[in-house]
């Protein structure tokens, strides 16, 4: 890279982008989808069956898919044990109101919490790491 390519950054050749969804695969269907409707809130936005394939989709977020990113939750019919999630991925995050009680209240579901609410190291943000039934990480976020 030289130093006037550097200061200028290249026109995107996709044009205008948007995220639509992250696709996460899980073994139990139902208990990812009341996980992530019932004990994070979000909304079940569409399902859709697909015989010939084997497996349903289920989009779930906090706002419409036409203006929110949201996330897919595909179930493969025939997957007969749980997904290895592998050493790539990270985490999604969350915003919430107040992770200390979003935390309680998790907790007092069953979710297992990874990293207790507080503050980030050497900040003052505050967070706390939980997993879905599939063991996703999720990171929360106090947003007030």
């Amino acid at each position: 890279m030289t130093a006037a390519t550097a200061s200028k950054p290249a026109a995107p050749v996709i044009g205008k982008g948007r995220m639509l969804h992250t696709m996460l695969r899980v073994f139990d269907l139902d208990k990812s989808v009341d996980f992530y409707s019932r004990l994070l809130g979000m909304q079940v936005l569409r399902r859709r069956e697909v015989p010939e394939g084997r497996y349903t989709l289920a989009f779930v977020g906090y706002g419409p898919e036409e203006s929110s990113t949201v996330i897919e939750l595909t179930y493969n019919w025939d997957q007969k044990e749980p997904y290895a999630l592998g050493s790539a991925f990270g985490h999604l995050a969350v915003g919430v109101a107040d992770v200390y009680a979003t935390c309680e209240k998790l907790g007092k579901e069953g979710v297992k919490i990874t990293r207790p609410a507080g503050p980030v190291k050497f900040g003052t943000t505050v967070i706390a790491f939980i997993e879905d039934p599939d063991g996703y990480k999720i990171e929360l976020i106090q947003r007030e």
